[in-house]
């Protein structure tokens, strides 16, 4: 896994290429994203770089996530130190609303440590995380795509039903895993290769090709793709 970076989805909208063709792209607002942490195998038994994007307000904020990024004063912080205990480095920074981790070595990079899109220059491709869309309960038709029963003679108010879902008496049961009505979307998905179109340092925009999951304003993490072809 390479280090990528934070952000959120503004939109979609399309683009126009060289030979006047309509390409829809997606438009991402990325970092700027501070560095957290860095595990390391001796201490945390991994290694990783932890990343915080989108500043929380201070008195919003609750204590343990204002320790996280600042020290602060504490009985058990002064016991630590007067035994000589030193405490990890902290970023010294807003607390932040969207942290993920990305297991990358740390080699090069420092707590505190500012990441924009410029880490994305000469990076053709992307993996883009994001947790979709909740729909909630839904029917068969719009969670599976059934075809729905019939409109005809017959078919009396049962038109978006399943239908049969039963077997004979051998097994007598439902099968594990049979298509129904339940719970659909916000889940958490990848989109794989897309093509990063272009990246603006000054804005901290990103631009890719294609959709990417999630609704306008949600959270993602893209990453340098790995895929080849």
């Amino acid at each position: 896994m390479a280090l990528g970076i934070l952000g959120r989805k503004v939109g979609m909208t399309q683009i126009f290429d060289e030979q006047g063709r309509a390409v829809p792209v997606t438009v991402v607002q990325a970092g700027p994203c501070h560095i957290l942490q860095i595990r390391t195998l001796d201490r945390d038994g991994y290694e990783a770089v932890q990343m915080g994007y989108m500043d929380i307000p201070r008195h919003r904020a609750s204590r343990a996530e204002r320790g996280h990024v600042a020290q602060l004063d504490s009985k058990a912080q002064r016991k630590r130190s007067a035994a000589g205990l030193q405490s990890i480095p902290k970023a010294d920074c807003e607390p932040k609303r969207f942290i993920r981790e990305f297991r990358v070595p740390g080699e090069g990079l420092a707590v505190g440590q500012v990441l924009s899109v410029e880490v994305f220059n000469g990076i053709s491709a992307v993996d883009v995380t994001g947790t979709t869309k909740g729909r909630g309960f839904s029917g068969v038709i719009r969670r599976h795509g059934f075809k729905g029963q019939r409109a005809t003679h017959g078919v009396k108010k049962v038109h978006r039903h399943p239908g049969g879902t039963g077997c004979n008496t051998s097994p007598g049961r439902v099968i594990p895993g049979r298509k129904m009505a339940g719970h659909y979307g916000d889940v958490r998905r990848t989109v794989r290769n897309l093509k990063l179109v272009k990246i603006d340092p000054e804005t901290h925009v990103m631009v890719i090709r294609g959709a990417i999951p999630g609704p306008n304003g949600g959270f993602v993490v893209v990453r340098p793709s790995n895929k080849v072809g």
